[in-house]
């Protein structure tokens, strides 16, 4: 354990270090912003259609069953190493955004759903005011849960390609000389920035329905 604070102490303290997390947290906050873009817009379809769902179902199980490690491989094969890690995250995370969104639709009641559509057809406007306020529960649930696993993929596809400063490239160098106590003080941080991509966005959300609600 001492080897461990030690070697956090020393990783907390240089500068690159955080050059390394900014990195990384770019690549998964890109990752956040178009899995929860995609995924919401193909979440509400499938909720609202059954056609759609249909269609899509094949590619979201093709997409959960595949091994995180082959898939990043795939596309390792197929694009720029520089787009891996926000791609293969936002691959991995898509499904499982889209699968609360359309959970979210489906719960929503048919008599609500009914008066809407004789108002007004599905537009921006509607998606923006009625299904997102009514689904934002099955949302929110899911970013939290997207956002650890989004930074774990992120990582790993990092070491694969060996990303130019990032965590996953330093994780990589940390195992080839055998610094363990550096692997763990990095897993440490990642615990500590998961901690920070989802209880910080928490937390402002409370104070916003709070201050809502008052």
């Amino acid at each position: 354990l001492s080897e461990i604070g030690d070697a956090l102490f020393r990783l907390l303290s240089r500068e690159t270090t955080y050059a390394m997390i900014g990195t990384t947290m770019i690549h998964l906050l890109e990752s956040l912003a178009v899995s929860m873009f995609v995924g919401v817009i193909a979440g509400i379809a499938e909720g609202l259609s059954d056609r759609i769902r249909n269609f899509l179902a094949p590619f979201m199980i093709l997409i959960r069953s595949l091994p995180m490690i082959v898939l990043v491989i795939l596309i390792m094969t197929t694009f720029s190493y520089t787009f891996v890690p926000v791609m293969a995250a936002s691959l991995i995370l898509i499904p499982m955004i889209s699968e609360a969104a359309s959970e979210g639709c489906r719960r929503i009641e048919p008599e609500m759903i009914d008066v809407f559509r004789m108002n007004s057809g599905l537009n921006i406007r509607v998606m923006t005011y009625v299904y997102l306020p009514m689904i934002s529960g099955y949302l929110k649930q899911s970013f939290f849960n997207a956002a650890g696993m989004g930074l774990k993929v992120v990582v790993s596809a990092e070491y694969l390609v060996q990303t130019r400063n990032s965590l996953g490239k330093a994780v990589y160098s940390s195992s080839y000389f055998n610094e363990y106590g550096e692997i763990y003080a990095y897993a440490l941080i990642m615990i500590l920035l998961v901690l920070i991509v989802t209880e910080i966005p928490a937390m402002f959300l409370r104070k916003l329905k709070n201050s809502t609600n008052s």
